[in-house]
This record gives structure tokens, sequence and C-alpha cells, in this order.
């Protein structure tokens, strides 16, 4: 793509520059690691230390616009050397306002602190107990086949099932959470904004209705399980959470992490089907999983950009910040900084700094389920080695290979592949 072609690209507008991205991130890595784009004067971080710098300073950056970006409805401009009076007044209006990823402390604090009470070590070791079973069950749907399109046979239903679990879902309903979440490929929801495409709450409801009505149930009569446990969790200063802010945080949990973990565990599978060779070390070294796993993550980014606005003048990488700015973070280019990361491009299981990579964030607000979607990584990749030899990308759905045909999604917040079509030899 010439310079003239990526000059013109107007990142957060649908193009299919999203479908490969990385020439454009090249491209604004070539003007520097902060660079303010022309097209909607967003400030883009593709630095990897100045990525961490506005990750670390909540003071200085709100989240209250981490999926709005510039498409925030503000009802009056963003003026003046300081603009944390004007988002407390309107950051209500914000879309998905009312969820974890956008609130900014102290209420980020407290919020999160309730979300660290649901998802305890002990309860955490009792849902890896259940993905193994869950594995297994998906897997049974359609290994005697010895092919599968692993994104809806496998990827889609585990990581919204595991959630499920781990939330204390009833396994009585499960297949109705998977009906109603993932039935005839539904989305769980939208996840970007555009100045054409608002966002809204809509592909929600299901999860804000069925999770208000467990919430309410458990509080009027209490019973001996996990559903109780997150009906009574308390702040730490020990008051009792409306029961829409617990209803919220568990919703998050299906909306953000299972769409995200399954485009992990598809890009995991994608490159074992890709690497013949790798997909044999992996088989005879299983203690190099983990590695696998960070380096996925690294290089196929699932969450490729967050926002963040600028309450006040600041500098980051040498240049200025105005007060009302805002930032575009890049985790998915800050992951291939080549200051950081040496052949940034390549694939290395074997990197010092594996576990460097900014693909579950950092600071506050860095990834509360990155334990659960690594866990879910580990177990899934098992299962499938254990339980499939020669594991292959088909040809067929997706070309021979130096020709691959992979469609994702058009946006610039998320990667990862829609389909996979995988071929395989049952074991055993």
């Amino acid at each position: 793509m010439s310079t003239s072609e990526l000059d013109a690209i107007d990142f957060l507008q649908p193009g299919p520059c999203h479908q490969d991205p990385f020439p454009y991130y090249e491209y604004l890595r070539a003007h520097g690691p902060v660079w303010r784009e022309p097209h909607n004067g967003v400030f883009m971080i593709t630095g990897h230390q100045e990525g961490i710098q506005v990750y670390h300073d909540s003071t200085t950056f709100s989240n209250c616009n981490a999926v709005a970006g510039p498409f925030g409805p503000w009802p009056v401009p963003l003026e003046g050397d300081d603009v944390s009076p004007i988002i407390a007044q309107y950051r209500d209006g914000l879309p998905f306002s009312d969820q974890l990823p956008t609130f900014d402390p102290p209420k980020h604090t407290a919020h999160r602190a309730l979300l660290a009470r649901l998802i305890t070590p002990k309860r955490l070791k009792e849902n890896e107990e259940f993905m193994w079973r869950l594995a297994d069950q998906q897997i049974d749907e359609f290994v005697d086949r010895g092919e599968c399109e692993f994104v809806h046979d496998y990827a889609g239903p585990f990581t919204l099932l595991v959630v499920a679990d781990l939330l204390g879902v009833p396994e009585s309903e499960h297949a109705t959470f998977r009906e109603e979440l993932q039935g005839e490929h539904r989305r769980i929801g939208q996840t970007t904004a555009s100045a054409d495409s608002p966002m809204d709450h809509k592909p929600l409801g299901f999860l804000y209705d069925r999770f208000t009505r467990y919430i309410a149930e458990r509080r009027r009569e209490p019973r001996d399980d996990v559903m109780t446990r997150m009906a009574t969790a308390t702040f730490p200063d020990g008051s009792l959470p409306e029961v829409e802010d617990v209803m919220l945080i568990a919703s998050n949990l299906f909306a953000a992490g299972g769409e995200t973990t399954a485009r992990l565990l598809s890009a995991m599978v994608r490159i074992m089907g890709e690497r013949p060779e790798l997909q044999k070390q992996l088989r005879d070294n299983r203690e190099l999983l983990p590695n696998f796993a960070e380096e996925t993550l690294r290089l196929e980014t699932p969450l490729q950009s967050t926002f963040r606005l600028a309450r006040i003048p600041t500098t980051i990488g040498g240049v200025e910040i105005p007060a009302g700015a805002t930032l575009m973070l890049i985790p998915a280019a800050a992951n291939r900084d080549p200051r950081e990361f040496e052949d940034p491009a390549e694939f290395r299981l074997g990197r010092p700094n594996w576990r460097q990579h900014l693909a579950f964030g950092f600071g506050v607000h860095a990834c509360a389920g990155a334990p659960l979607a690594r866990a879910e990584a580990r177990v899934s990749a098992e299962r499938f080695l254990d339980r499939m030899a020669d594991i292959r990308v088909s040809e067929k759905a997706h070309g021979p290979p130096g020709a691959r045909r992979y469609e994702h999604p058009g946006t610039y917040m998320l990667r990862g592949v829609n389909r996979l079509q995988l071929e395989f030899t049952p074991v055993g």
C-alpha cells in the first residue's frame, strides 16, 4: 500500500485495512510512538512505554470514553485547562458508561474490588475443573467428523459456558444461554462505535434481565450456591451494592471476556494448524503452552485498541496533548514495538520478555479476567492436542499455505478470524 493510500485511511471508519491493520500500524509508528492522526484529531499511541505511561496514569486520563472514543455525544465543547467537571457532569450519556471499563477511581476502585470478591482464587480453581469437562463435551460434538468450524463449534460456546459456570448459572440453563447469545451466530454485543453506527445495549438485554432476576431472587431467598455469594458480595466498605451494579459486572464478563477469549483460542489453533513443526513441538513439550499463549496474545492481540480522554494538558512521548483530547491506545501496535521486542513480527516461543505484552492492558484497568483467559487457553490447547492428531487449516475453506483467506471483524477494536475451518485425525 502506498503512502498516499495510507494517508487517506480514516482508521476509525469501516474499511478493508481492518482485515490486515499491521501495515497501517507501521505507518503510524513511522510518525513516532505518539501521533495525532488528521481525520479525527485522535492521538494514536503505538509505543510500548508510551502506552504504559497512559495506562498507568488514571489521574490525567479518564476512561469515560474507553469505548466511545471521539464519537461520544458531549453536549458542550471539551474546552479549558481541566475538563474534569465536564466529564463528571456528562459522562453518563456516553455509550457503556455503566460498565466497569469506563469507570474512573474512586468508583472504579470500589467496583473492581467487588469483581475480585466474585472471582476468588477458590472459585477460579473450581471453574477450571469445569473447563476440563466442558472442553471434552464440546469436542465430543464434532471430533468423529474429523473436521470442525472452530469458532462456532468450540470457541464460542466454550468461552460462554465457562463464564456461565464461573458466575453460578445453573447447568440446566446453559443451553438457554448458548441459544440466546450464540444461536444462529448471534453476537453478544456490539463493541465499536462510529459516527454512522452509534452503540446501544439492546444485544445485552437477555443478560441484563436474567442476572437481575437471579440476584434479586438470591437476595430474597439465599441458597448455598455461587449465585448467592455473588448476590451478597459487598463493597470494601461493607455496603451492599445495588442489584444493578452486580448485574452489570456479571453481564460485562459475558460481553467482553467471552468474545475476546474466543478470538484468542481461534488464533492459537490457527497458528497450530499453519505450523506443523510448532504443533509437534507443543505436543512433545506441553510446558511450552503458556509461552505459546502469550506469544499469540502479543502477535494477534484480540482487543486491538481502547480510548482515553485527557483531563488536563500533558506530554506523552514528547508530544503535547491538550485537555479534552482523545487518545487511542493500540496495544496491538505496542506489542510489535521494535524498541521492546526484537524482530517483533516474528513468532518466538523463547522470548525473554514473553509476558511483557499489553494484550490485557496495564495498571488499574488491567483485565481482571486475564487469569481466566489464560486457563481457558491452556485447557483448550491441551485437549485439542490430546484428542486430535495432525490439526490443519482446511485448504478448501481458506486456500493453500501462503495464500490463505481469512475474514476478520471490520472494526478497529477487535481482531480474530470470524470463521476457522479445521481438519484433523481423531485420536483414540
